[in-house]
């Protein structure tokens, strides 16, 4: 027991420390379990390297997209700081004054802390560290290619007589697991792009300066679950306070926009996603809190993909069956195999 323990902590260790090799790297798998079948499907009619070249440009088209889009949404929001920079410092400066009138000393604490200096940093760096992911992008950009071409290879090895009965196991476990994740992304992209929508009209609606972005980072942050919901909220309510300059509105547009990301992220989404896909919120929680400590904002995107692998994995053993009992939102371990 003590040694599983060691190994486990040496194992995460690894990845925290090599994290500009593993993140890619796990990134690129969870691409390609969503791939697979598109490059499968055109491999039937056209030329290998062909239908390579048509699916990696599509997937990468994708990944620019999404990452892009939170880029320009906070580069937008940066430049409108810079101008509004003396609105929001006036805002700022009498909500600290009304907080100390009342006998908060916590104000001055705060005031050394959370100025407008800071927030400006704060989305600086944010749009830096986003529009520093072009490496990143490389590196995925060759292990789908390297890791396309040898999918079939891989599979072929896995019903070899030498591999068993392992690899009979991690082939269904693949297929079971490959189904799950191309289930969870396409609604959870079909939800993201409602979002960003509903978004981007309610802003428009509610007169809100850059309505464009507010949709555009509520779109790409919907991928990262309850973390990426609750910044897309929160960063409207902050900027609306500074361009009403009144409280009340602010209030509204933060009710309003946490209403939007309730009906589609609890309600909505959870009805098209099933049983199968069920999984313990607390889980949930924890994995994408983990996972962007571990790996910044690619864990935060893949953080779910992997429990939903590491569930996978357990119920396919025996020995693991409890823990993925345990992980899933539902009693049954049928739903922990789900088709």
């Amino acid at each position: 027991m003590i040694g599983s323990v060691a190994t486990g902590i040496l194992v995460l260790a690894l990845l925290y420390v090599a994290q500009s090799i593993f993140a890619p790297l796990i990134f690129s798998l969870f691409v390609i379990a969503l791939v697979w079948p598109c490059q499968a499907a055109l491999q039937r009619f056209l030329p290998k390297l062909l239908a390579l070249l048509i699916t990696l440009s599509v997937t990468m088209v994708a990944i620019v997209v999404i990452g892009s889009s939170i880029a320009w949404g906070f580069g937008k929001l940066a430049q409108w700081l810079f101008v509004n920079a003396d609105r929001f410092q006036a805002v700022y400066v009498d909500w600290t004054n009304w907080l100390e009138e009342h006998g908060l000393a916590v104000a001055g604490p705060l005031a050394d802390r959370f100025d407008v200096a800071w927030l400006v940093g704060f989305v600086q760096g944010m749009a830096g560290r986003l529009n520093s992911f072009a490496g990143f992008a490389v590196l995925v950009f060759i292990f789908i290619m390297l890791g396309l071409l040898e999918v079939e290879d891989f599979n072929a090895r896995l019903v070899a007589p030498a591999a068993q009965p392992y690899g009979m196991r991690i082939l269904a476990a693949n297929r079971v697991l490959g189904a799950k994740l191309r289930r969870f992304m396409i609604v959870r992209t079909f939800a993201s792009i409602l979002t960003g929508l509903v978004v981007w009209l309610f802003a428009l609606a509610a007169g809100l300066e850059l309505a464009a972005a507010w949709g555009a980072i509520a779109f790409a942050l919907n991928y990262i679950p309850f973390l990426g919901p609750f910044v897309a909220t929160a960063l409207p309510t902050l900027f609306a306070i500074a361009q009403f300059e009144a409280w009340q509105t602010a209030v509204v547009i933060f009710a309003s926009l946490n209403f939007i990301q309730f009906i589609i992220g609890s309600y909505l989404e959870p009805r098209l996603t099933g049983a199968s896909l069920a999984i313990s919120p607390f889980s949930v929680i924890f994995s994408v809190f983990f996972w962007s400590f571990m790996w910044g904002i690619s864990g935060a995107f893949i953080g779910v993909p992997i429990l939903i692998a590491f569930i996978v994995y357990c119920a396919g053993t025996p020995s693991g069956m409890w823990i993925a009992t345990l992980l899933s939102g539902s009693s049954k371990a049928d739903a922990d195999r789900g088709s």
